[in-house]
């Protein structure tokens, strides 16, 4: 099972986004957090920004929505270039034709659970999916520390994906850095995003090739990975 490593440009230099992806072309994707002012208390960016970030770089654009009314925008980041869009749980009013939606588009289709939002009563729709994220902080600003309640979720999340046989990435957001990647990954997470731990870094590439070894390291050791 492949480690994936997302650096979030909300820690980037806004002021440089082409250059800011092109230091990280080592990365997996580039996550592109996506916040309303409604859903979550802050305002980002939107469909204008993804369409010229997936014109400057070859690496694919994991838009992460946390906006309300996804059923109505989340098709339009397809359109516009993202090849991963995630949708959150609590937002959306048809999370199943909604996935159905983003796939006939042409895109991996994700779903986010905030930290209070149990993963159990979405365990029959995670086969219309292809990766659930676990926020691993409350939705809505970046440099959060990371929350280490979230780690019986990660493991409960996949042990569902090995119970139903899926092809489901478990991804990861919020405070993921050196001290919390191998805890990540230990627990279930194959897909990680990484914001201040890689921008804040001074070689961003070079971060985002520690914490693939460090991922990749504790897999190694991890017994759910061992059995898969």
């Amino acid at each position: 099972m492949a480690v994936q490593i997302n650096p979030s440009i909300l820690s980037a230099d806004f002021a440089r986004l082409a250059d800011e992806a092109k230091a990280v072309e080592g990365a997996d994707w580039l996550h592109v957090d996506v916040m309303d002012n409604h859903f979550v208390p802050n305002l980002t960016l939107g469909t204008p920004i993804v369409e010229a970030l997936a014109k400057a770089t070859d690496t694919p654009l994991d838009c992460h929505l946390m906006i309300e009314e996804p059923d109505r925008w989340a098709p339009a980041y397809v359109e516009a270039g993202a090849g991963s869009v995630t949708f959150h749980a609590e937002a959306a009013a048809a999370p199943v034709r909604l996935a159905r939606e983003i796939r006939a588009k042409g895109a991996r289709a994700s779903m986010a659970l905030k930290p209070a939002t149990p993963v159990d009563q979405y365990e029959d729709l995670l086969p219309e999916l292809d990766m659930l994220l676990i926020m691993t902080v409350e939705p809505g600003f970046g440099g959060q520390a990371f929350l280490d309640i979230m780690l019986p979720k990660i493991r409960r999340t996949r042990q569902l994906v090995a119970k139903h046989g899926l092809d489901l990435w478990v991804q990861v957001d919020g405070g993921v850095s050196a001290e919390t990647v191998e805890r990540c990954a230990e627990a279930g997470a194959d897909v990680f995003v990484a914001g201040s731990a890689v921008y804040g870094a001074k070689d961003p590439a070079s971060a985002v090739r520690g914490l693939r070894g460090q991922a990749e390291a504790a897999h190694a050791k991890a017994g759910w990975a061992a059995g898969a």
